[in-house]
């Protein structure tokens, strides 16, 4: 989006972008104000909207609204949202729009009883559940698929609420991880695939749920286990139980987890997210070497794997591009236009580590690859003899449909284009991907059916999908049928 003159300019990078995080606290006397600090920690996965729904035993009180987590609630919203019992939600929107009505947790009260939802996730076919739903006469107050399981639960005649979730979820596909609070209970629901993650803890003697283990870090709790693939938890007054209502499925864990969307503080099925990005780059070095004075990493989520880069080949890792922290979602561009504006806003280079020297710029992925040429830019503008750009990811030739905001296929930079074409376009002396075997040894071993979903490199969807653009279906296992580029450095 851009305004003439003096305009806001919507600084969106060229990376993926993480769906959502959810968490949840039972038991708990501030139940509000640690559900306001589990949703800090989560702040990553979704800047666009964030809320919470606290739960007293009789009703629900919400509050939500866009923006980031610190600006959406202050002391007196906190205060006002008393209950013991509370789950919370921050979006960056991938299905329905960035509208406040899209904004979770989604609260809402029937015969039944009050009811809030938060997810994480993309559910499949959505839109055609919608149609015929609102065809039978249900009303949608937003556009995010969540509503479709509200509906759906509404709908079931089951006698309890597990049982209407189970009921609710039983006819939908897709990824989701989601919590469910009422008057007295607090329910953890994750797909079959388990596509995305969610994690229980303790804090005291109050069950926490989070997508990621680093919430629990910051206000004190303890991680137990994750929760999962498949597996519905409920948590009430007798306790914590659980179930495996559906039919079992192979695990097909979001392998871009590991190698982007979470923090590198955080574990994800038992594995350390800090010691898979190591392992990335150091598999990378193996793969794509490069003969270079010194490594640098495209900050923040580029500095693992450029660490285990250099490690591996023994070369100097230094920060050659310093990053503000400080830069909101728009920003007021000048009237004389700045070349590269909004990457000048987020990085700039360090000329003193960078100048007459060969450097390898390490980075997670190439989306469009037009951040990626203006970083390049940007180093070569600071003086550098060589710029050789390494990606610890195969090309990303793949959208996806499983709670990540993609672009389609034509805009994704390696489906459209041979990997010589996008050395050129990125104006690299040199561009080397790790393969996708790479990515699963540092993953702990050897590609196993149904271990990750990697459908964003390989085109091995396991859950049949639409691609949205005219309904073409995308089946499980729908691969393209070609060698896998990456398996060899390009020089531009």
């Amino acid at each position: 989006m851009r305004e003439t003159g003096l305009g806001a300019v919507r600084l969106e990078d060229d990376h993926f972008h993480d769906e959502c995080g959810v968490f949840a606290v039972y038991g708990h006397a501030e139940a509000a104000n640690i559900a306001y600090l589990g949703l800090h920690a989560l702040q990553h996965r979704g800047q666009e909207s964030a809320g919470v729904a606290v739960a007293d035993g009789r009703q629900i009180r919400s509050h939500r609204g866009q923006g980031l987590v610190g600006d959406v609630f202050t002391a007196p919203v906190i205060a006002g949202l008393s209950g013991d019992r509370a789950i919370g939600h921050v979006r960056y929107s991938t299905a329905g729009g960035s509208e406040a009505a899209c904004a979770q947790p989604i609260l809402v009260r029937s015969s039944r009883g009050w009811l809030a939802v938060a997810h994480n996730g993309n559910l499949s076919g959505a839109e055609e559940v919608r149609r015929r739903l609102e065809g039978e006469g249900s009303i949608f107050q937003g556009s995010a698929d969540t509503e479709v399981i509200v509906h759906l639960i509404a709908r079931s005649t089951a006698a309890t609420l597990v049982e209407r979730i189970v009921d609710a979820l039983s006819r939908i596909e897709g990824a989701w991880s989601l919590l469910f609070l009422s008057e007295r209970e607090l329910v953890a629901a994750r797909d079959p695939f388990g596509f995305r993650p969610l994690c229980l803890g303790r804090l005291g003697n109050a069950p926490v749920v989070a997508s990621e283990s680093t919430a629990f870090d910051l206000i004190d709790a303890t991680f137990e286990r994750d929760v999962e693939p498949g597996e519905v938890v409920v948590i009430d007054e007798r306790g914590t139980r659980s179930s495996f209502p559906f039919p079992p499925q192979p695990r097909r864990f979001c392998v871009f987890e590991h190698i982007y969307f979470a923090r590198p503080d955080s574990v994800l099925d038992g594995v350390s997210v800090a010691d898979v990005r190591r392992r990335l780059g150091a598999r990378l070095a193996e793969e794509q070497p490069a003969e270079a004075d010194v490594v640098i990493a495209v900050p923040d989520s580029g500095t693992p794997a450029a660490l285990g880069y250099a490690n591996r080949l023994g070369l100097p890792f230094d920060l050659g591009l310093i990053r503000s922290h400080y830069v909101g979602r728009t920003f007021i561009e000048p009237r004389q236009s700045i070349r590269h504006f909004g990457v000048k806003l987020k990085l700039n280079p360090v000329r003193s580590l960078l100048a007459g020297r060969r450097v390898v710029v390490v980075d997670d992925s190439i989306v469009r690859g037009t951040t990626s040429m203006k970083i390049v830019r940007l180093v070569r503008g600071a003086g550098a003899r060589e710029v050789h750009l390494r990606i610890s990811s195969p090309p990303t030739r793949w959208p996806c449909f499983y709670g990540i905001d993609t672009p389609t296929r034509e805009e994704l930079i390696a489906a459209t284009r041979p990997l010589e074409a996008v050395c050129d376009f990125v104006g690299s002396d040199s561009l080397g991907y790790l393969s996708l075997a790479g990515v699963h040894a540092a993953l702990g071993g050897a590609p196993e059916p149904g271990r990750f979903c990697d459908a964003c490199f390989s085109g091995d969807y396991p859950v049949a999908v639409r691609d949205g653009e005219g309904g073409r279906a995308m089946h499980a296992g729908c691969r393209e049928r070609a060698d896998e580029p990456g398996s060899r450095e390009v020089r531009g």
